[in-house]
């Protein structure tokens, strides 16, 4: 599924063609995603200037100037594809400008379109309730504590509770915990004050090189003109069952099932 990289590489992809464009025409292909379409987002949306494009976790919002936003999810395989050569029966939504076609294609569907208040995205219920960005400064070493004091729940398990921050995937955890040298089962109450110092920007600094990289594909993902994301080529324990730690410490990476997730980790640093 697409993670909080491929996210934001999917709205900047979009923001270089549509930031300031107005949208010409809106084509809706059926009525649902994982939910209905909004029933009035064909007239909202049509003749609509885009005024900005954003991320909240892993939604995508795409700001207009009638005071209305779509936010969209990509689910477990959508993808936007500007300017398609050609049409494709997953394509579901389509947006068109002067000069550009933007498709929402989702094979599987497991993706959402809404349109809400702009002035009311944060009291929306899907990201009331969420923690701070992970690339933001409100996500600190003493947010983390406080979130994790007392928690006999594992460190990775609390790491992906969209209420303690926004956004975090199992792929990230898994490389964020590994860079960090934490033991994923550890309790999230008995992670220790330097352990919490190093996590705080090895988050920062997995999501950001995997950005940089265009995310990871894995299976379907794939940025809005096409590109490949490749961060999965330098994953240090992501799905490398067997294969010798990166720090050359004479570990090798396991894999364990853990909250109905797998998990990898090296037993030799990460403690």
């Amino acid at each position: 599924m697409p993670e909080l990289p491929e996210v934001e590489t999917t709205v900047r992809g979009l923001a270089r063609f549509l930031e300031g464009e107005r949208i010409t025409r809106v084509t809706v292909n059926r009525p649902d995603l994982r939910r209905p379409f909004p029933p009035d987002l064909v007239q909202v949306m049509t003749g609509a200037r885009v005024i900005a494009l954003s991320r909240r976790a892993k939604y995508g919002l795409i700001h207009t100037d009638r005071a209305r936003t779509l936010v969209f999810h990509l689910g477990m395989s959508g993808r936007w594809r500007i300017d398609p050569p050609a049409p494709d029966t997953h394509d579901h939504l389509m947006l068109e400008t002067a000069d550009h076609r933007f498709a929402l294609c989702d094979p599987r569907r497991f993706g959402s379109v809404d349109l809400i208040e702009t002035g009311a995205l944060a009291a929306w219920p899907r990201f009331a309730a969420m923690g701070p960005e992970p690339l933001g400064g409100e996500l600190t070493t003493e947010h983390l504590k406080a979130a994790f004091s007392g928690r006999k729940q594992a460190i990775k398990l609390c790491l992906l509770d969209q209420r303690v921050v926004a956004g975090l995937g199992n792929i990230y955890v898994c490389e964020a915990l590994w860079r960090a040298r934490i033991h994923p089962r550890k309790p999230g109450g008995k992670v220790t004050g330097p352990q919490l110092a190093r996590l705080v920007p090895a988050i920062r600094e997995v999501l950001e090189a995997s950005i940089s990289d265009g995310g990871s594909t894995l299976r379907d993902y794939a940025g809005p003109t096409g590109e490949l994301g490749y961060f999965a080529t330098r994953f240090d324990v992501y799905g490398r069952t067997g294969q010798a730690c990166r720090r050359d410490d004479g570990g090798t990476i396991r894999r364990f099932a853990q909250g109905g997730r797998s998990t990898w980790f090296c037993p030799k640093c990460q403690r």
